[in-house]
């Protein structure tokens, strides 16, 4: 076999360039101040009575991270997609 074979970039520096790191951290802040919004809205009534009030804190807490880690992916995602497209754009 040869050995000519190019080098490939390892996944940590394409990781960098793109900085997800940096990302997935705004993301997570993110997605956690969207779910403790949410569960301070609806358990902490902030907005007055709710006029449904089955479900327990402990249901909405569960609901809640679901809700941060969806956020924090969604963020994350987004502002990956953007750092790839500025790094596209350059080249």
């Amino acid at each position: 076999m040869s050995n000519d074979a190019p080098e490939r970039p390892p996944t940590a520096e394409f990781a960098a360039a793109l900085s997800v790191p940096r990302n997935a951290k705004i993301g997570l802040a993110a997605g956690v101040a969207v779910a403790v919004l949410a569960y301070a809205y609806r358990v902490l009534e902030l907005a007055g009575p709710a006029a449904d009030t089955r479900g327990s804190p402990l249901l909405f807490v569960v609901l809640a991270v679901t809700l941060a880690f969806g956020s924090a992916a969604l963020v994350t995602v987004t502002l990956t997609l953007i750092s790839a497209y500025r790094l596209a754009r350059e080249q």
